[in-house]
């Protein structure tokens, strides 16, 4: 047989998923496994999101959209979004595309800015999936690896240390997955500086934006002086609206930029499905009172996490400002952050992901969701509390 492709082939599983089906299948025989590996609101889609799925099913909306790239009414409820949240200003018609699921939207973004051989640079800690989506577009992945002493802060050297005459784009998701954390206004003027400096495009990643903890502003890239025209902006229904399973996401940027988007989603997957974008209309044009109540929940774990957490000896964990994960330390142990994952699931039945999967620079943590009941992290708590020693 001849060979498969070497491509593919070089790209690693994602660890967060193989984590979470492992946990998964442990409980589904028999295992008493408390999952803090994933990413997946443990809320239900509010009803009258649901609701406008089933009528738009019921009047039709079973066939292709029109237009594929998404129907008016959702191009004008993101754009519409975008300028009362966020301080970004684009025309539907011309500057949004509708995706299935946030992570196809970052394959898009990369897809129409990168030629072979391109450089990105990422932040590190990092989604796991930005190198592999790198790699796939044709680019070469490069971090910048922020020090977990100093709270993975961005600094324009960090940046700019990493920069070389094949530097195309920088990737940012704020908040942070998996470090928890919210790019302040000193971090954002400093990516402003350097991809103007440099004449770099800027992928922002918001999925997480409506999770921001504390009354802490988010900040948007696109929305600084001189950034709209070099800013793809990316977001979905998947975090704030507790909608994961939907798979409905969007991107937003420069027109030219946007037509690439276009054409390559068009000779791909088509469109995402069209009862989910009635949904989505519903979600962005209706009662948003369902999201501080998740956020106001997510805070109130995170609270009792961390106090919960830092009183156990040989566990550390600093307070997160945005998202639903923590990142903790082991300080006592000598275990690499494999080892550590493997033990707590092992010993004390906790699911958490190595913190080596968001790259070296999260190596020491393993990263627990607290999108789950607080019934299970008390929980997790107590076996903690017995099992902190062995690990």
């Amino acid at each position: 047989m001849k060979e498969l492709s070497q491509l593919i082939s070089s790209i690693p599983a994602s660890v967060t998923l193989a984590v979470n089906d492992k946990a998964k299948a442990l409980q589904a025989a028999g295992h008493d496994v408390i999952a803090l590996a994933g990413g997946d609101p443990d809320f239900d889609t509010p009803p009258h999101i649901t609701a406008a799925a089933l009528a738009a099913i019921e009047n039709g909306a079973t066939h292709y959209p029109a237009p594929m790239k998404g129907i008016v009414p959702l191009l004008e409820a993101i754009a519409d979004k975008l300028a009362r949240d966020n301080n970004i200003h684009i025309d539907p018609k011309t500057d949004v595309v509708v995706t299935p699921g946030g992570k196809w939207a970052l394959n898009l973004a990369l897809s129409a800015l990168l030629n072979p051989g391109d450089e990105v640079l990422y932040l590190e800690p990092v989604w796991v999936s930005y190198p592999p989506v790198i790699m796939l577009a044709g680019g070469m992945p490069v971090p910048v690896s922020l020090p977990s002493e100093d709270n993975f802060r961005i600094t324009a050297d960090a940046l700019r240390a990493k920069i070389t005459p094949r530097t195309k784009a920088l990737m940012v998701t704020n908040p942070s997955n998996p470090t928890g954390r919210v790019v302040t206004k000193e971090e954002l003027d400093a990516i402003v500086e350097v991809a103007i400096e440099a004449d770099l495009y800027v992928i922002s990643d918001e999925i997480y934006e409506k999770l921001v903890f504390d009354g802490r502003p988010h900040y948007s890239i696109a929305a600084a002086p001189g950034m709209a025209e070099r800013t793809l902006t990316i977001d979905g229904m998947s975090k704030a609206y507790a909608m994961t399973g939907w798979r409905l996401g969007w991107i937003a940027g420069p027109t030219p930029i946007l037509k690439l988007v276009a054409r390559m989603n068009s000779q791909t997957v088509s469109s995402a499905a069209n009862f989910t974008m009635h949904a989505a209309v519903a979600a962005l044009n209706g009662p948003q009172d369902i999201i501080a109540e998740m956020r106001d929940s997510y805070q109130a774990r995170r609270d009792f996490m961390v106090k919960a957490m830092n009183e156990i000896d040989g566990v550390e964990v600093r307070s997160i400002e945005g998202a639903f994960y923590l990142f903790p330390r082991f300080p006592n142990s000598e275990k690499n952050s494999l080892e550590l994952s493997e033990a707590l699931l092992d010993k004390a039945g906790i699911a958490g992901t190595p913190g080596i999967a968001f790259g070296s620079s999260g190596e020491g943590h393993v990263r627990f969701s607290i999108a789950t009941a607080m019934s299970e992290l008390e929980r997790a708590v107590e076996r903690l509390e017995k099992f902190a020693h062995e690990l």
